[in-house]
């Protein structure tokens, strides 16, 4: 079984961006990312009500990487403080060597890369530091940005469940990525 140890926090470096630790005073942002509709479209998870919130969950995070449970990252651009995204190994499974993957990121951000870039360089740590197996991604099928995204990093989809999700009075399908240590190139 594999021992994870985020700390002390590992800051990651891309040409453009910089994947460190949200801290308090990103509370604003985070709360404009997770509630911000475009962005929680196919994310069916409870949204923050204020900044209060989004202070909780950054605390409830930061305890998760506390403990070596998971792993989060703020997504930033180069020369500038604000958090225009997050990304990281949400549910780990050391027993297996497999860890999940999510990530999201503000709208006016889309399209340009930024996710690409910060996927790869949380691949890379996952299966070069971490010395994972294999990483898995869980989307909405409707979600074909996200997918398409995963297939340009190499993953390949495992499942499809069918209405295995209930979330507000809904069921919603599944689509599993994977990925394996293998598989992964650097681009």
């Amino acid at each position: 079984m594999l021992n994870f140890n985020f700390l002390p926090f590992p800051v990651l470096q891309t040409d453009r961006l910089i994947l460190d630790r949200a801290v308090d005073s990103d509370a604003m942002e985070l709360y404009l990312l997770r509630s911000n509709d475009a962005v929680m479209k196919y994310v069916e998870r409870p949204r923050p009500a204020d900044e209060h919130d989004a202070r909780e969950l950054n605390r409830s995070m930061n305890e998760k990487i506390n403990q070596h449970e998971a792993v989060a990252w703020a997504i930033r651009l180069k020369g500038n403080p604000k958090l225009i995204g997050v990304i990281g190994y949400w549910r780990t499974k050391p027993e297996h060597h497999r860890a999940e993957v999510g990530y999201m990121l503000m709208p006016e951000y889309w399209a340009q890369g930024y996710t690409y870039e910060a996927l790869m360089a949380v691949l890379d740590y996952g299966f070069n530091t971490m010395n994972l197996h294999s990483i898995e991604a869980d989307i909405n099928p409707d979600n074909v940005a996200s997918g398409n995204l995963l297939r340009k990093c190499g993953f390949q989809s495992e499942a499809y469940f069918r209405e295995n999700f209930f979330w507000k009075d809904r069921y919603y399908d599944s689509e599993i990525f994977g990925l394996l240590a293998r598989e992964f190139k650097k681009h």
